[in-house]
């Protein structure tokens, strides 16, 4: 199998996008969302260490993309194939889980629409960034 690399600065670059992608997002879905959550406005406590917590995950989600679109091969790391591979690890993991998990926690399809759609974007900007930054 041939490994066509990673980019450190692209992984921390994609971090960094998606990070800011989630907070225009749920900046203007958070109404929705915090209805579709059941959280009272004024109980909602946007603590430090929740967005450090959510930078560390989507760094983690940045190098683990990486190595799975660095896996694709030499010449293979493109902006395109970036995209795809962030969609088919979206659908593949990331909205089936939160649609599982959501289920269980007795949440409406709403609220599953709302965060899907946020990790869609986060593994599309993702993909994107890596994959045309290369390698």
């Amino acid at each position: 199998m041939d490994f066509g690399g990673m980019s450190y600065l692209a992984v921390l670059l994609a971090a960094v996008a998606a990070f800011a992608f989630g907070a225009v997002y749920y900046g203007a879905l958070g109404t929705p969302w915090m209805k579709a959550a059941r959280i009272k406005p004024e109980e909602a406590k946007m603590e430090p260490v929740l967005f450090v917590t959510s930078f560390v995950c989507e760094l983690v989600m940045a190098w683990v993309l990486a190595g799975i679109i660095g896996h694709l091969g030499s010449g293979q790391v493109t902006a395109w194939n970036g995209i795809v591979s962030g969609f088919f690890i979206w659908l593949g993991f990331m909205a089936t889980t939160v649609a599982v998990n959501q289920r269980y926690e007795g949440f409406g399809w709403d609220l599953t629409l709302i965060d899907a759609g946020h990790w869609l974007g986060v593994a599309l900007i993702m993909g994107a960034i890596i994959g045309w930054w290369g390698v």
